[in-house]
């Protein structure tokens, strides 16, 4: 698995040549994992808004964009939706979160805009636990798009890059079976469980 510099808080030393790796999971070397001092917050027009929930999940998805895959996602994972949300829970408790969204521009500028202000504390208090981009089409990521991924990814904790899945459109619900998609579930599965994951 190859792990990368995170471009939000440090500098690459040296280029290295291009390769397209298939793991899920790109992990940076240095993790953003609470809001960072002295972040910009983005312009209000570009924040999520904050919505308070009734109930409880032990996860929540929330889309940075219409057609994020927000509920796809929540019901392959057994999560709850947050409807492009900052979810603030009655109880007080910190919530877990997962952002998603798609892997085309209009996506991946809407996520850029969410993590910046999940990182400037202008979010409510969540226990992010990551950013999954879905692809936007079948085929291969351009090469700018796989690019722009990895950089708006490094301001994410963690980052999952998941490929298209052609049966959604035909209405099929099963659990992908492809190495990626059995990855990233496992990997959630253990983090919206992990009593050590919440950020302070």
């Amino acid at each position: 698995m190859r792990q990368s510099l995170n471009p939000w808080i440090t500098s690459p030393t040296a280029d290295t040549a291009e390769q397209e790796t298939p793991d899920t999971y790109l992990p940076p070397t240095a993790v953003i994992s609470a809001p960072l001092k002295g972040m910009v917050e983005p312009d209000a027009a570009d924040r999520l808004a904050h919505r308070t929930m009734s109930g409880s999940a032990a996860l929540w998805i929330i889309g940075a964009h219409g057609g994020a895959g927000e509920s796809k996602m929540a019901d392959l994972l057994g999560a709850r939706p947050t409807d492009h949300c900052w979810p603030v829970l009655q109880d007080g408790s910190k919530p877990r979160v997962l952002l998603v969204c798609r892997a085309d521009m209009r996506g991946l500028t809407a996520v850029r805009s969410a993590l910046t202000q999940w990182a400037s504390g202008a979010a409510p208090e969540v226990d992010l636990l990551g950013l999954a981009v879905l692809a936007d089409a079948p085929g291969k990521t351009p090469k700018a798009l796989r690019d722009f991924t990895s950089i708006v990814g490094g301001g994410a904790p963690r980052l999952w890059t998941l490929p298209w899945v052609e049966a959604w459109r035909l209405g099929d619900t099963t659990a992908p079976s492809s190495r990626e998609y059995q990855r990233f579930i496992t990997d959630m599965a253990a983090l919206a469980f992990d009593s050590t994951s919440t950020t302070h």
